[in-house]
């Protein structure tokens, strides 16, 4: 497990939450599907929303090739790309202890275009199989136009923290003997019964997606 640690990234308040192990942060990675990009333009901040998948120890990062974010990106800018998984909304007795039970990531660096069309179109094939297990093989592959207006980055992941909280709220004690409730109401994302689009021929049947049900 390698560590990722370093100044920038390391956990300031409630350190004990922090991790920096590669076996920990990859599997929060893994498990997320949408990852905020934070960049400057002109000294102004913006963060943009996008999916993404890891790659061994590389985050992938897609975009038009017309977009402002993937632009600067191949410029060369630095970055900081964050994933959070929400577990559960921690109530406590007093309003002011409310919490989350979550697993978060933070990454910085800078990303590299990936230039050639057979590893682009790899790393696309990742992304696609990253949000639905398998689905590169079961859909069209991208044409050498479509890669041609997709720029695809590697980010790697070199310098990257974790951030955990769980369990039961923490209440004053002077709380405890309250009759507030207090506990946790638990969180997840699932995946619903697949709908057919309106124009999808009647013959073509529905693909196994138990894996993801």
């Amino acid at each position: 497990m390698s560590d990722l640690k370093s100044d920038r990234v390391s956990v300031r308040r409630l350190r004990e939450r922090g991790a920096y192990d590669s076996k920990s942060i990859y599997a929060i990675l893994d498990e997320g599907k949408v990852c905020h990009v934070g960049f400057n333009v002109d000294d102004q901040p913006y963060v943009i929303p996008m999916a993404y998948a890891r790659v061994d120890n590389k985050l992938i990062l897609h975009g038009s090739v017309l977009s402002r974010l993937m632009n600067k990106l191949a410029g060369g800018v630095n970055v900081c790309v964050t994933v959070t998984l929400v577990d559960g909304m921690v109530l406590a007795r007093s309003a002011f202890h409310h919490s989350m039970n979550y697993r978060s990531v933070v990454v910085l660096g800078k990303a590299i275009p990936i230039i050639k069309a057979s590893e682009k179109a790899q790393a696309l094939n990742a992304l696609v199989d990253h949000l639905i297990p398998g689905r590169s093989k079961a859909s069209r592959p991208g044409s050498k136009q479509e890669l041609k207006a997709t720029h695809v980055m590697a980010l790697e992941i070199s310098e990257a923290s974790a951030k955990v909280r769980s369990g039961d709220p923490k209440d004053d004690k002077e709380d405890m003997q309250t009759d507030y409730w207090a506990g946790i109401i638990p969180m997840a994302t699932a995946y619903g019964a697949p709908r057919p689009a309106a124009d999808l021929k009647m013959s073509i049947p529905l693909p196994d997606f138990s894996q993801l049900l």
